[in-house]
């Protein structure tokens, strides 16, 4: 099977280990254990903790872990949470589990590069469903539906989106919803930064509340800030799927690790507390962001509504890649390249970090354009 190097994989694995300012992240600020344990007010976890076996766990998830998860959905049955390592490998699961040869798949695009390249390297006709910047980066329902034919077997969306932070609103999601369901195919919605809204309003359900043929994979990533922990999930209240990703997960996982469900289940039941400090960051440093782009005449964007990341667009002669390895090795600063997902002339910029460090690497980005102005 061959596959296409995943671009933004790449790059970060070659550069981010060199940044002095890494503003390229795209999860919230990460805790550290002493501190997620201090601010639930469990510092005995870890005398608890000691006491566990070290053998497999829960091949699905513990029954804890995954009644919380469920909780997360409106009536969604514990036994319909599959536990994946990670969102990368809940959605790894699905294709795995349901493309064949010959089936299309439509993705959004640009997107997180595994959500159209995995289908591509199972033999599926991938067709791109392009996302432009005047329409807000959001899909154009009239396009869908021109591109849905009768092998149609998977339509593919990030919500909150990848790079560019914008959000499908219920309305929106509803009409993908219903598309999928009269072409008999299913929906994969990636919903890492679920949770994650810059006005609270904005708040919009879980594509898996709204059909039942949709199938959504969620993470400890980026909403709980529990990267380390390598955990995701999958989500549908379709049992014949549920039954399919069973079969297929067990070619790839055998369990996941226990104590890495433990503090997952410990982070789920004081979500709370977590959400509240992470979107004091998130509002706190949107705010900043908006500002420095609005007194910078080389920086565009549309405003991320959702999520941590942003895809500005700015205006110098340069390509992408080259921008941002310029503005590593000039100003220790590390951005991702819009060429990592298929676009020119733009970047992707995590600000979800701590405030100081995105002061820091904005006050160096400035520092660099005007060396080209």
């Amino acid at each position: 099977m061959k596959i296409k190097p995943f671009l933004v994989e790449r790059f970060l694995n070659t550069y981010e280990q060199n940044a002095e300012i890494n503003i390229a992240e795209t999860g919230i600020e990460p805790f550290t254990l002493s501190e997620l344990l201090t601010m639930v007010g469990e510092e005995n976890f870890l005398d608890e903790l000691k006491k566990i076996k070290l053998t497999y766990g829960f091949i699905e998830g513990s029954p804890e872990l995954r009644q919380e998860i469920a909780n997360l959905y409106e009536k969604m049955p514990p036994e319909n949470i599959l536990v994946a390592g990670g969102a990368i490998g809940a959605n790894f699961l699905v294709f795995y589990s349901l493309v064949e040869p010959g089936d299309t798949v439509i993705s959004v695009f640009p997107s997180y590069q595994q959500l159209y390249s995995v289908a591509e390297s199972f033999g599926a006709n991938v067709k791109l469903l392009r996302l432009r910047e005047e329409n807000s980066w959001l899909p154009d329902i009239n396009e869908l539906i021109e591109m849905v034919d009768d092998k149609t077997k998977l339509i593919v969306i990030n919500n909150p989106h990848n790079p560019t932070g914008s959000l499908i609103d219920v309305k929106l999601l509803k009409e993908i919803c219903a598309i999928t369901e009269e072409n008999n195919a299913y929906l994969l919605c990636d919903e890492a930064y679920r949770g994650l809204y810059i006005k609270p309003d904005d708040a919009v359900p879980s594509a898996a509340d709204i059909s039942e043929r949709a199938i959504v994979t969620g993470s400890f990533s980026k909403v709980f800030s529990l990267a380390g922990l390598r955990l995701g999930w999958i989500a549908t209240h379709n049992r014949e799927v549920i039954e399919e990703l069973k079969i297929h997960r067990d070619y790839t996982t055998i369990s996941n690790s226990i104590i890495d469900d433990a503090l997952a289940t410990l982070a789920l039941k004081n979500m709370q507390k977590i959400l509240e400090r992470n979107l004091k960051i998130l509002q706190t440093n949107h705010k900043i962001l908006s500002n420095w782009i609005e007194n910078e005449p080389l920086i565009d964007w549309i405003p991320p509504k959702a999520g941590s990341i942003a895809f500005p667009q700015y205006s110098l002669e340069l390509p992408s890649e080259e921008f941002c390895i310029r503005l590593l090795r000039e100003k220790g600063t590390l951005l991702v390249p819009g060429s990592c997902f298929g676009l020119e002339g733009y970047f992707r910029l995590g600000y979800g970090c701590k405030t100081e460090t995105l002061i820091e690497g904005l006050s160096r980005l400035k520092d660099f354009l005007n060396n080209y102005c």
